[in-house]
């Protein structure tokens, strides 16, 4: 029998058990102990709000969680687990080749293959398919061992893995983690499953001369989502991954040797110069089509820049001869009780339900024909529409700038001409990956300029807007997503040097985060993501750059 202190007592929150068990059981023990079950196979573990693997051993009282790919920290260990088995069968099939995951799109990620030897045809996804299904049905198990730093960086330049080297020469830890597959070794920023017998559901097809890896739908995994049409999406996200390749600096590992050879302002300098450019390309599309467009729609999600991108179009009409008056969509909400609800009884100011439609284009419409208009301004104090007591009125070489997420919905314009609008979308498609197959999502630069945003402006904890997060996701995915393709032109609003800025100011915030509340791993994981970079101030950046609007000092008023 164990003596106290060879025993050690836990809390399992999924069916609230306090028990004590051995010292140095692992978690996959403690599953099976008490026949946990979830919705799919347990992946792994939240120990005291910290991401574990199952074979993680437990010496002291925890409080533990099991996750399953439904859990968005589960989906990304999903995620990541499919990548190496992917790697794997690709150094299989052809040790010569190179695995490259570019990016995600239309619900999964984009990937090529460099130095195949032969001309990429479909049957090449086929094949890598079959050897993909044939590792999972092999159930490999994935190992995981920690190597002094400069170890991982020989075996990574032996393989020929030079992104990585240059990763981790940049880094200052002592210790980093290296993923083994069989003979195969790679890194992976953060857990893995246990092994490949947990990735059963995933499908391999050609797309735009590369192959697109689709996962399975994360509250489902049986059913792998439709293929969008996001072709331009795809041209944005394939012309800034090629910009960068030709800037020498895809990866993290190149973008932190250039900023300790001191070339933070010249990064900042050719990425800003390109957003100029880029902006004033648009302007100049909207100016070929002056005799039409009346109207200018600026849509995108949460923290994609739309209001600097708005202001900045401006900036450069104006050089081309028009004027231009802005309004917020946010102005146009229904009052309080008659926002729609959600499924949990809230109400949903996503929807565009909660937009006063008709007053909105009554508006448009006598904008447009010249007439005066009395905005309306919506009280988020009383949740109701009063008079703004501001009257607007186009003139002859004016145009008119609408910023809000419904933008590209042709439910909000719908007695408006489409020859009078010009519609924008604006998103922050990240270009650099961490290395070769650990792509940035856009998502957690949105974020990570979201919790800085809202911390400095708008008086939230980051507690607080990793709370909201998953719910403003939901949002995108239903109400703004689905028509990013209706576009008459994209804006990619990411600058490749951002995230070294970022991470002064969202390193002590992200800190604040307790260990107490599930959002901690959250927490957790973005502040390992941000230590992959080295820094760069923030003095240097012009004061009408996007990324003003996040961490201050912009010229522009908001």
């Amino acid at each position: 029998m164990d003596t106290p202190d060879k025993s050690v007592e836990i809390v399992v929150e999924n069916n609230q058990t306090k028990l004590t068990i051995p010292k140095s059981a692992t978690l996959a023990d403690v599953a099976s102990q008490l026949e946990i079950k979830l919705k799919e196979p347990i992946i792994g573990a939240l120990v005291n709000n910290k991401l574990r693997e199952l074979n993680y051993d437990i010496y002291k009282p925890k409080t533990i969680r099991f996750i399953d790919m439904t859990h968005p920290i589960g989906y990304r260990m999903y995620a990541r687990s499919l990548a190496f088995i992917m790697y794997h069968a690709v150094h299989e099939l052809w040790p010569q080749a190179r695995l490259r995951i570019e990016h995600s799109v239309a619900k999964g990620w984009y990937c090529e293959l460099d130095h195949l030897g032969f001309e990429m045809k479909p049957e090449v996804a086929t094949t890598i398919e079959n050897k993909m299904k044939k590792l999972v049905a092999d159930n490999l198990p994935f190992s995981r061992r920690e190597v002094r730093t400069e170890e991982a960086i020989t075996l990574y330049k032996q393989m020929s893995m030079n992104d990585k080297a240059d990763l981790f020469e940049t880094r200052t830890d002592m210790y980093t983690s290296v993923y083994g597959l069989a003979d195969s070794i790679n890194y992976f920023y953060g857990y893995l499953a246990p092994s490949t017998g947990y990735i059963k559901f995933f499908d391999l097809m050609p797309f735009n001369g590369g192959l697109l890896l689709r996962l399975p739908d994360r509250n489902n995994s049986t059913k792998l989502p439709d293929v969008p049409r996001h072709e331009k999406l795809f041209k944005i996200f394939r012309e800034h991954k090629k910009w960068v390749s030709i800037l020498d600096l895809p990866y993290v590992g190149n973008l932190n040797k250039a900023i300790a050879s001191r070339r933070g302002n010249e990064l900042i300098q050719v990425a800003e110069a390109l957003h100029e450019k880029k902006v004033a390309r648009i302007a100049d599309k909207i100016f070929k089509r002056r005799n039409e467009v009346k109207v200018i729609l600026i849509s995108g999600p949460s923290s994609s820049g739309k209001t600097t991108f708005s202001k900045r179009l401006g900036v450069q009409l104006s050089v081309l001869g028009f004027g231009t008056r802005q309004i917020s969509l946010d102005d146009y909400f229904v009052d309080r009780e008659l926002t729609p609800r959600d499924k949990n009884g809230d109400y949903d100011f996503e929807t565009i339900k909660a937009i006063d439609i008709v007053r909105f284009n009554n508006d448009l419409k006598n904008l447009i024909e010249g007439q005066s208009v009395e905005l309306p301004k919506f009280d988020f104090t009383l949740g109701r529409s009063k008079p703004s007591g501001t009257t607007l009125t186009l003139g002859q070489n004016e145009l008119l700038i609408v910023e809000g997420i419904h933008g590209l919905n042709p439910e909000l314009t719908p007695g408006i001409k489409n020859s009078q609008k010009f519609k924008v979308f604006v998103s922050a498609l990240t270009q650099i990956s961490i290395d070769t197959q650990n792509p940035i999502p856009s998502t957690d630069n949105r974020l990570i300029r979201r919790i800085v945003r809202d911390y400095q402006y708008r008086g939230y904890s980051a507690l607080d807007t990793l709370k909201r997060w998953e719910s403003v996701r939901k949002g995108e995915e239903t109400y703004i997503f689905p028509f990013q393709e209706l576009a008459d032109t994209m804006f990619n609003s990411a600058l490749f040097y951002e995230l070294s800025v970022l991470k002064t100011v969202a390193e002590p915030i992200l800190k604040e985060v307790q260990q107490n509340v599930p959002e901690y791993a959250e927490a957790n994981r973005l502040l390992k993501f941000l230590s992959y970079f080295r820094t760069i101030g923030s003095r240097d950046i012009p004061p009408t750059s996007i990324l003003r609007e996040f961490v201050g000092g912009s010229s522009f008023d908001y």
